[in-house]
């Protein structure tokens, strides 16, 4: 962006000690949008002042936000909420110039191995196993803990690099696979865990007025891609003295996925130097309410 008389009166105050004028001041400079990042990254490179330079770094995060912001709010108002897309939306929080076409090409080529072992004549565990050997066998896919002290587990990109994620992004990346297989299975709200459902392939969960898990063949942990039967299900229930009740066996919707994989991240910035990215995190989680 060309600079104007107005744009270097702003930053000349952007070192001004009075904190009211500086959020005046960075206020006007998120106005002015984007474009006006690369002044501001050369202002950073030709200013020693470190106080300075840390300003400068939060008017561009917050020129970030805010464009993220505009995303998320077409994301949740879209007539679907693609989970992959809403999932580097997530990741673009940290890494906001993040170029997505190298995850996507990742993407397609697992989903392309996985297809290559599909027929129709595969039953539900049959299709089930396929997917467990592609994505943790073949391709190597490692389940973490969860790990607040390490956000890039929380990120579909880093996670497809490292071959390594938590819970909540193994299992983001399951369901993706299986929406993109047209293979009806579906996250489900399991208290503390991140369980895929695999469900008949005639259920339709905006219709189905019954217990939904009736309709529930087995189960397969994100983490690492194990099957589970009912029963197992109903004895983790009884372990954790929580009653089984059909809500946990409903589908998490694709919007619900990506506001608890917000949540969980903004667990991740708790000191008083990151505060503000969690209040932020929770302002998008808010926002897909």
């Amino acid at each position: 962006m060309q600079e104007t008389k107005e744009l270097n009166a702003l930053f000349t105050l952007i070192d001004d000690p009075d904190e009211e004028v500086y959020s005046t001041v960075s206020q006007k400079i998120v106005g002015y949008g984007k474009p006006i990042i690369p002044n501001l990254e050369h202002l950073w490179e030709t200013t020693p002042n470190e106080g300075i330079q840390e300003r400068i770094e939060m008017i561009i995060h917050r020129l970030h936000f805010t464009d993220l912001y505009s995303d998320f709010t077409e994301w949740k108002d879209s007539a679907y909420h693609d989970l992959l897309f809403g999932a580097l939306l997530v990741a673009k929080f940290q890494y906001p110039d993040l170029q997505t076409s190298p995850t996507l090409q990742e993407i397609e080529k697992i989903r392309r191995n996985i297809w290559l072992e599909l027929n129709s004549f595969l039953t539900p565990l049959e299709q089930a196993n396929v997917l467990t050997s592609i994505i943790y066998n073949f391709y190597h896919l490692k389940g973490v803990e969860v790990n607040y002290s390490n956000p890039d587990d929380f990120f579909i990109h880093k996670v497809l690099a490292c071959k390594k994620g938590n819970m909540i992004t193994n299992g983001i990346l399951y369901q993706v696979m299986c929406d993109q297989l047209d293979i009806n299975a579906k996250i489900i709200n399991i208290p503390k865990q991140c369980i895929i459902a695999f469900y008949q392939s005639d259920y339709d969960h905006t219709n189905y007025i019954g217990n939904p898990m009736d309709q529930i063949h087995f189960f397969v942990d994100a983490t690492n891609g194990q099957a589970y039967s009912h029963k197992d299900i109903e004895n983790y229930f009884k372990k954790i003295s929580v009653p089984l009740t059909a809500g946990y066996f409903k589908p998490l919707p694709h919007k619900r996925v990506i506001q608890i994989l917000l949540q969980e991240i903004a667990k991740c910035f708790d000191s008083p130097t990151s505060d503000y990215k969690k209040h932020e995190l929770l302002e998008l989680v808010e926002l897909l309410d």
